[in-house]
Parts: C-alpha cells; structure tokens; sequence
C-alpha cells in the first residue's frame, strides 16, 4: 500500500529504524559466536564470512533481491515478485510497501535487507574452517537470490502462497530464516565434506569469551528481529520484544540443565548455544503467543536441540558449529510450536493478512499446526536442493574447499594473508605460506575433540 505523509508515523519510524539497526548488529555478533567456536588458525576468516556477506547481499538486496521477494507476485501464482522495484524503482518514503501506511517503503525495504543478509550468514557455520573465499562469495550471492528471495516471498509477502493461501504463520522468520538456512546448511556440510582431521585430532573453541560475546549480542539484537516484526510500534512488539528474551531465558537454562546432567558439567557454551537455540523456536511465534507458552517453545527447544547435538555429534556428518542442530531443528520446532501455542487474541494486526487463529492447546484444534506443517514440507526440502545444486555447480567447476595445504595452514594465512594473533613476532605477512599461525600454546585435549556445540 501507498502511504500518505499524513499517514506516516514517526513513532513506528523511530522504532523501525532502531529496530533494522539492532538486527543488522546481528550479524557482526554471529561472526563473534562463530568465531569463538573455530581453531584460532581460522578465526578472521570466519569473521570476514559474516562480514563480507553484509556487503554482498546489502548490494544485491538493493538491486534484485528485494523487488523479487516483495514485488508484485508473477502471474499471481504467489511463487516470486516480478522486477517492477528494480534497482529499488518507485522504492522511497510513499512508494508501495508491505509495512502499512505509517511505515516509509525504503524502511520496510531497509528492515528486510537485514534479515536478507544474516540468513546466508548462519550457513556458514556448516562448512567452517575449510571455505575456499571466491567460490564463497559467489555462493552467498546466488543462495540470497534463489533460495532466501523466493522463500521470503512464499512466506513474508502479502501475496506468497504460504501466507495467502496455506495461511502459514511465521511472525519473523522460524520458516523462512532459520529452517530454510538450516536445511542449506546440511547440503554445505555434506558438499563440503569433513574437515582433515575431524574426529581425529583436537578441534576444540579457540576463544569461549567470543562465543558468549557473540550469543549476547545475538540476544540484544533479536529484540529488533521480532519485535520489529510487527511493523511499528505497538502492543504487539511489546510482547513479541517479552517472549523473545523469556523464550532464550528458558532454553539456555534447559540446555545447560541437559549438558549437566548428560556431561557431569554445566557448560558455558551450552548456556550460550541453548540461548540461541530459545531466539530461533520463538521467532515464528513471538507475535502470537504469551510468556507461559514461551517458556514452553524456549525450554523444549534447548532440550531437542541439545539432543540432536548429541546425535550428530557421534554421526559422520561434519556441521562443524552445529546450524543443523540449532537453526535448523530449532526453526522446524519453532515452526510446528506456533501452530500448537498461538493465541487468536493477539493475532490481530500483527501480521499484513490479520490473520486471527488459535493453536491447538487454546481450543484451535490440528488446523493451524498442519498448516505450519505444509510451510516445513516444503522450505526445508526446496533450501536443500538448490543449496546443493548451487555448491555441486561451484564445486565442478572451481572447487569449494580449500586443498590439504591450504586447510592446514588455516583460512586466516590461506586465503587472507593474515593472522588474528601474533605471539612474539611482527605483523601480519601478506601472502607468504611461511607466515603459518599456531593456537595458543597448552596441552592437547587427551581425546579427540567434536565440534564444541556438541561437546556442551
């Protein structure tokens, strides 16, 4: 819809732009969490992932990605957006918008641009420590535009088939971010093959305070991810910004709980995975469930994902930071939670459509959670295709892993030609393979360590 000036709110402005901020800060606190959980031979290239995605998609977001996910639907099949917002065309203050009349268009386009690049950012942590950089770079570019754009018009725009015509929920993104980078994120790991060493020799975090610093700015920012959801500022994203933190309050406890009483120990990485984990399961549902139902979407979620965890971490499949485990079946969980627990009366303006549904534990019944279902069925297969085709295609023709000299050698000096810490010695060497870091000094693990997502 076209707002007027007089339509416009500078009340919903102000949060809406606070919000797309807080969001944004996400990403560089991914790159954090990441970052930690890798060998420290790794690290700044597992930085420059995050980072360099937020140029990449911030480009192509502006120029193609955002008009095919929410430009007026082709043939209104509700499959992809047609290209009338090319290169942000008729996109300013009073162009045509999804957001509602008190929201600027170039706003709404700027919030989506947010959740555009943090999702192919969270698909990195499947293939950590082994990424050749170019073959990366045209991945993150290609996934953004046939796996994230589509997705986010089946689900976001008012005219996708799965919010018009399934009425499929998804307040901020359990569908359509985290199950749809989750599946992608089990095609990576599987096209990319284990690292050299895995299972064999230690593997362990190289910097557990980055890991809790990335989980609490991923925590700060998700305030904006759902409670900018509802589009403005409201009684909506008020409780949306309320069962966002209870959610993450209940999983990291149940996690850490499950690693206590599982490992002997309660681990402080598990205390941050499993807070995650909470922000993942209540994202689709934080616009329409109350903090009793959060509590109960946050605390099963930090038990099924510590689980699944568990279980990966004794299989051959080398998702070395565990999105599988924590996006993926935390976004599936997520998902299928909001058709059991959704509550009809705060359903109403919290989404384009108005939708106004309760789930299955308020008198609901089975319809809304197998309409969440038909969201799964079809996200999570589609992501793993075309993920996979992508990176089969990459593969083929220019090798998507680094070779045995450049892994052992580590990303940081491999690719970039630099070093995250210097013991003892001068500044960075650019490009010299004699320039190879070391971890920090100290005894060896006895035993050979999993990725540390799993060990918690």
């Amino acid at each position: 819809m076209t707002p007027t000036i007089e339509q416009l709110d500078s009340g919903s402005i102000a949060w809406m732009l606070a919000a797309s901020a807080l969001v944004l800060f996400m990403t560089p606190g991914l790159a954090f969490f990441y970052g930690g959980f890798v060998r420290s031979k790794n690290v700044l290239g597992t930085l420059m992932q995050s980072f360099i995605t937020m140029g990449l998609v911030g480009v192509a977001w502006v120029v193609i990605g955002y008009t095919l996910a929410f430009g007026p639907d082709v043939k209104g099949w509700g499959i992809i957006g047609n290209l009338d917002h090319f290169g942000l065309k008729d996109v300013g203050a009073l162009g045509d918008s999804q957001a509602g009349p008190g929201i600027p268009a170039e706003l709404f386009m700027a919030f989506q641009l947010m959740f555009a690049i943090i999702t192919p950012a969270l698909i990195t942590g499947a293939f950590a420590e082994r990424a050749k950089f170019l073959p990366f770079c045209i991945f993150m570019v290609a996934w953004s535009l046939l796996v994230y754009a589509p997705v986010a018009h089946w689900v976001f725009a008012v005219d996708g088939w799965i919010a018009s015509d399934v009425k499929g929920l998804d307040f901020a993104g359990g569908t359509a971010i985290h199950l749809n980078a989750g599946a992608a994120a089990l095609a990576a790991a599987i096209c990319y093959g284990r690292r050299r060493g895995y299972g064999e020799e230690p593997m362990e975090p190289h910097n557990v305070p980055f890991i809790l610093l990335g989980a609490g700015m991923l925590w700060f920012g998700w305030f904006g991810f759902n409670a900018g959801s509802a589009g403005g500022a409201s009684a909506v994203a008020a409780n949306a910004f309320t069962v966002t933190s209870t959610a993450a309050s209940a999983a990291a406890l149940s996690w850490v709980i499950m690693s206590w009483f599982v490992n002997g120990k309660p681990s402080v990485v598990g205390a941050a995975a499993g807070a995650v984990a909470g922000l993942v399961a209540i994202t689709p549902a934080s616009g329409y469930v109350q903090p009793m139902e959060a509590i109960a979407i946050g605390a099963i979620a930090g038990i099924v994902c510590f689980l699944f965890v568990q279980w990966r971490s004794k299989s051959q499949l080398d998702d070395s930071l565990d999105v599988v485990g924590v996006h993926g079946i935390g976004g599936l969980w997520g998902a299928l939670a909001t058709g059991i627990f959704c509550v009809a009366a705060l359903n109403t303006g919290a989404n384009a459509l108005g939708v106004q549904v309760d789930g299955l534990t308020n008198g609901g019944g089975f319809d809304q959670l197998g309409r969440q279902a038909i969201g799964v069925i079809v996200v999570a297969p589609y992501s793993f295709i075309v993920t996979f085709v992508i990176l089969k295609a990459l593969d083929l023709t220019m090798g998507i892993k680094l070779d045995e000299e450049g892994e052992e050698a580590g990303m940081d000096v491999a690719e970039h030609g630099e070093r995250a810490y210097i013991f003892g010695g001068s500044g960075p060497v650019l490009g010299i393979p004699e320039a190879i870091p070391v971890d920090v000094p100290g005894p060896a693990p006895q035993r050979a360590a999993q990725p540390a997502q799993a060990q918690s």
